[in-house]
């Protein structure tokens, strides 16, 4: 697999890493484990072979595994990574809140679109490709 960042271009280092050498190595290795589940969903997602798209996913599946490994160990190394991933899905669901309601995080109930004819979001015309709709 190609390496990005590799400070040691599998060179083991000549001393032990330091326990912020060591957060940093599992951060990249995080990176690694999600580019390897990317490159190998867009394998399987790109043959019509039956068993090669199952292997394929199935490897895919193992690295997710592996990221699972990997995020454990870094919340336990830092003691704090628990809380900033928290802090930043509560972030998401806020955002997911105001988009159910059809307002923008921050904008106050009565500036929201349809609170008012100025405020209102122009909509598309049923026919008008999304880039969703453009995926083949």
């Amino acid at each position: 697999m190609p390496e990005f960042v590799n400070p040691f271009s599998q060179a083991v280092p000549g001393r032990t890493l330091s326990k912020e050498e060591l957060i940093r190595a599992i951060r990249l290795d995080i990176a690694a484990e999600q580019e390897a589940t990317s490159l190998y969903m867009a394998h399987a997602e790109a043959v019509d072979d039956p068993l090669a798209k199952q292997v394929l996913t199935d490897i895919a599946n193992e690295e997710r595994e592996h990221i699972g490994e990997f995020m454990r160990l870094l919340s336990i190394l830092t003691g704090d990574e628990d809380q900033w991933l928290a802090s930043g899905g509560a972030e998401v669901d806020a955002m997911a809140a105001a988009v159910t309601v059809g307002r923008e995080p921050g904008v106050a109930a009565d500036e929201a679109p349809g609170a008012g004819p100025a405020a209102q979001a122009p909509s598309l015309a049923k026919d008008e490709p999304t880039l969703g709709s453009l995926r083949s």
